[in-house]
């Protein structure tokens, strides 16, 4: 019983240990009724987990230019969809449409991406709710 008690102890700790990431709802920090539709210069491309971010530079109406960051899904879902890090180059124009944040920060999770010569990609990570089939 012993022997048996040790090596269930030291199986255990062989196993990979992995960190634990936050995971939040998409209702908990974005909301359906705030949708969004930014237009401007990727200056950043972080395909990172839990979730991947895109920065923008958008130019106001008052000519100003306002950083935004854009969630998408995760590293994992992007690359199954054939979006990796080149995908996006940093400099390219773009138009991102999505759902902005309930504080009204310059954050927004990502839906759909549309690049200047009218190539389209999925961005997001799920679905928000009662947003219907992904986009065409």
């Amino acid at each position: 019983m012993r022997l048996t008690t040790l090596v269930i102890l030291g199986g255990a700790c062989l196993l990979p240990c992995t960190a634990v990431h936050a995971h939040h709802a998409f209702a908990t920090e974005f909301d359906v009724n705030r949708p969004v539709t930014l237009e401007g210069k990727v200056t950043k491309v972080e395909l990172i987990n839990p979730h991947s971010w895109i920065h923008i530079e958008v130019v106001g109406d008052d000519g100003k230019a306002v950083a935004w960051m854009v969630e998408g899904g995760s590293p994992n879902a992007l690359v199954r969809r054939g979006i990796t890090k080149n995908s996006i180059p940093v400099g390219s124009d773009i138009v991102i449409r999505g759902y902005g944040t309930r504080d009204g920060s310059n954050k927004a999770v990502g839906r759909e991406m549309t690049f200047a010569d009218g190539r389209a990609l999925f961005f997001g990570g799920t679905q928000a709710p009662g947003d219907g089939a992904p986009p065409q």
